[in-house]
């Protein structure tokens, strides 16, 4: 059995397979997901898991260098994603967030249902 935060085996495979570069999107119950995008599920009911619940637990694996979030997000939204260490945070529009998970690697959709609860997270190095 593992020792670290992470015990979700789907979730700690894709952050064991990431590289430089490469996106993971955490979002909410509604975030639409891009067609011939891997969907890692973890939806049980309204806010179960809650999305900062999932995001701590990847962030306890994932090296981030960067981030960025919806435009459209509240003002306590953004500052609760700041606060985490993800490095630089950007916000780009909810309709080009939508377009940037296109390319991501998977979407992991949360039980979160508070409006513009999504993250894009780009892996960094250890090194």
């Amino acid at each position: 059995m593992k020792r670290g935060t992470l015990l979700n085996a789907e979730l700690s495979g894709l952050v064991a397979a990431m590289g430089h570069g490469d996106l993971i999107v955490v979002g909410d119950a509604g975030l639409p997901v891009p067609p011939g995008v891997r969907v890692i599920d973890l939806a049980v009911t309204r806010g179960v898991p809650g999305l900062f619940d999932v995001l701590d637990a990847l962030l306890s694996e994932l090296v981030v260098e960067r981030a960025a979030i919806a435009t459209e997000a509240s003002e306590e939204l953004a500052h609760a994603f700041r606060q985490r260490s993800i490095g630089r945070v950007e916000t780009v529009s909810h309709e080009d967030f939508k377009r940037l998970s296109r390319d991501a690697r998977a979407v992991v959709r949360t039980g979160e249902f508070t409006p513009y609860a999504n993250i894009c997270l780009w892996s960094g190095v250890a090194f």
